[in-house]
């Protein structure tokens, strides 16, 4: 069992020094519309960023992994590995995918310790990425999956570039259970930070339950609800809110001025996950996988190998 043994007191998520802002060294700057398509901040040779994103695209379509892009790339830093992600990203949007959310990862001290790493990352989610609740997932369409379980997020209308906290938690609607389903375009999951940064945060697939109302209450309990990920009926791994930067609310308003140091910011509709709240745990085929958490529907996931995804 993965539990997590992390439970800090909540944290201002603007000051903490683990969820800093990625370093900024802007050396040119191309702007498209929101959603439509992303900002992309060049710090070094534009030529060697887009070799490493097409070099972990074609990793995921072949489903053949490649080395860490730290060691084919030495010297590559934060910045240029938000570039790559960006570049990533960008391409989907133009073959016709849409970003439908975001993610935060590296928000626990589990997966931080699970993956070496001592700070937060981001990623954007993609309509492709998202599963049906209760649906299905042929893993051998994927690499070295694992699964990890958390609280997502609603927004319910446009939000300007990195909202102060209380415009933000104003603007959630909507809390569920979620599964995150990551998966490492790196062989071994032998990832640093700029590695998982560059991967798109080592994001695959999502899948979220019913969405309920985000009252007051729910908000203000969520770092006592603890989430309990079960695999067949035995519990697989379990942790609290207070294990995403002692507030799941607290990583939201992190992960909204990161993007915005961007020029992104979340749009009405948006699903927002906030980060597991213990570390990971393989996602092998044939079993059922179900979170669950006091006053939250649950979520569920069939992991299948059968040579093609189902319910996507």
């Amino acid at each position: 069992m993965c539990s997590s043994a992390y439970d800090p007191a909540p944290v201002d998520a603007a000051s903490d020094a683990s969820c800093r802002r990625p370093a900024r060294r802007v050396a040119r700057r191309r702007r498209m519309a929101d959603h439509d398509g992303v900002t992309t901040d060049i710090a070094r040779d534009h030529t060697a960023l887009a070799a490493i994103a097409d070099a972990l695209r074609a990793a995921e379509i072949a489903r053949t992994p490649i080395a860490p892009p730290s060691q084919t790339w030495p010297g590559l830093t934060v910045e240029d590995a938000y570039a790559v992600q960006r570049i990533g990203v960008r391409r989907r949007v133009e073959a016709g995918e849409r970003i439908v959310g975001r993610k935060i990862g590296l928000t626990s001290l589990p997966m931080q310790q699970q993956l070496g790493v001592d700070q937060p990352d981001f990623g954007a989610v993609t309509d492709r990425m998202v599963l049906a609740n209760g649906g299905a997932l042929d893993v051998s369409a994927l690499i070295a999956p694992r699964v990890e379980a958390e609280f997502a997020f609603r927004i319910g209308r446009d939000l300007p570039v990195s909202p102060s906290p209380t415009a933000l938690e104003d603007a959630i609607d909507g809390v569920a259970l979620a599964l995150e389903i990551i998966d490492s375009r790196v062989a071994d999951w032998r990832i640093t930070l700029v590695d998982t940064v560059a991967d798109n945060a080592s994001s695959a697939r999502i899948v979220h339950g019913d969405v309920v109302p985000a009252t007051s209450r729910l908000r203000r309990e969520l770092p006592g609800t603890v989430i309990t990920l079960v695999r067949d009926g035995e519990e697989a791994c379990s942790g609290p809110g207070s294990a995403v930067l002692g507030d799941p609310l607290h990583a939201l308003h992190w992960l909204a001025k990161a993007i915005g140091a961007y020029g992104d910011r979340f749009l009405a509709g948006d699903v927002v996950l906030a980060g597991a709240v213990a570390a990971s745990v393989p996602l092998v085929p044939g079993a059922r996988w179900t979170a669950h958490a006091d006053g939250l529907p649950p979520v569920s996931l069939t992991s299948t190998s059968q040579g093609s995804e189902a319910s996507r």
